[in-house]
């Protein structure tokens, strides 16, 4: 497949990039600063572009089979990540091209029937980034012409192994029989490339976990 990742050099895109090369698919890198670079694999084109940008993104996904965005704004402006949810669903529907989103967990429902975010014990520094990816979300789900799909991870997310095992589910908090909800970064990004490859979640927000 040829694929564009937003965000490519950040550390969920950079584990995205990582796993599409090593499928043997083309890659096109784009990110803001083009230092970064150096950090992606072989091979990778990497490109420097504006995901908030129209007019700098429709030609960095012409072409291309799938659109897979991880950008994560700056303190401050996590609003971005809805500009960038309507600027790439604007030019996806014009190119014809699927589109994967990752957000953010905090909407995902829990036990008592609330969302995450509201949970006692939420970090608070968190709240505004989940926030934006309330709205997000919300920018996906009032789209009816992109293929899109928005991956939500679990309640923790950090480097670890390539297991390549996990679960889905779907608007809920999925959690062990601990009662722990983690997945690693590695296979976050397997579990993209899977639904990349083989697509079952089509307008539709899904989630994964060990």
């Amino acid at each position: 497949m040829r694929i564009s990742v937003f965000g490519a050099t950040g550390n969920v895109g950079r584990r995205v990039v990582t796993e599409a090369v090593s499928r043997g698919h083309e890659v096109t890198g784009v990110a803001l600063n083009a230092a970064a670079f150096a950090d992606l694999p072989p091979g990778v084109d990497g490109r420097v572009g504006d995901a908030t940008d129209l007019d700098a993104v429709l030609p960095l996904i012409t072409g291309r089979d799938l659109v897979i965005t991880s950008t994560c704004p700056t303190p401050g402006n996590e609003h971005e990540l809805v500009t960038v949810a309507h600027t790439l669903l604007t030019a996806c529907a014009k190119t014809g091209t699927r589109l994967l989103l990752v957000g953010g967990a905090g909407s995902l429902t829990v036990e008592d029937g609330g969302i995450l975010m509201n949970e006692v014990g939420y970090p608070s520094y968190l709240r505004p980034i989940a926030l934006a990816c309330i709205d997000q979300l919300a920018a996906c789900r009032a789209d009816t012409v992109v293929d899109w799909a928005y991956l939500s991870p679990a309640k923790l997310l950090v480097p670890g192994e390539r297991t390549g095992r996990y679960r889905i589910g779907g608007d809920e908090l999925l959690v062990d029989a601990d009662g722990d909800s983690r997945i690693s970064l590695e296979d976050l990004a397997v579990a993209l490339l899977d639904e990349a490859e083989r697509p079952r979640h089509h307008r539709m927000r899904f989630t994964v976990a060990y």
